[in-house]
């Protein structure tokens, strides 16, 4: 992920916040799908809600990236009805062995949070793939 100022990494943060809480994720789930340190409790995830950007740490920061690309893949996925997007997340799909996405993304850490954008974003998963235009 590119350096961020402040009012962007919080800027992030509030759009994360706000999709995890659609999707219905419980504290403990944000913290391991945000990949947040092992001491982070889960009343203090109110502070991302508010005024506190994420940590500045690589593996929180790489999912910060993914999670905003499936953030905005959901939403360009479906323009018009905003909610389908958090019921996408929540139903079962054969491309993760009948598991949801984020059951996929819990499970699997980030590999699951790469398969969830790269089954959203196929931009995304050709340029994973290392293909490139003949």
């Amino acid at each position: 992920m590119k350096e961020l100022t402040e009012s962007q990494r919080l800027s992030a943060t509030l759009k994360i916040m706000e999709a995890v809480d659609e999707w219905g994720l419980t504290g403990d789930q944000i913290i391991a799908v945000m990949a947040l340190p092992e001491e982070q409790r889960t009343r203090h995830l109110q502070k991302f809600r508010d005024d506190t950007p994420f940590p500045d740490l690589e593996q929180t920061n790489i999912r910060m990236a993914s999670l905003l690309g499936i953030v905005d893949a959901l939403r360009t996925s479906y323009p018009r009805n905003l909610k389908m997007g958090a019921r996408w997340m929540n139903m079962p799909h054969r491309r993760f062995q009948q598991r949801t996405p984020i059951r996929a993304m819990l499970e699997d850490g980030g590999d699951g949070v790469i398969a969830v954008l790269s089954e959203l974003d196929c931009v995304y998963a050709w340029e994973l793939s290392g293909s490139t235009r003949s």
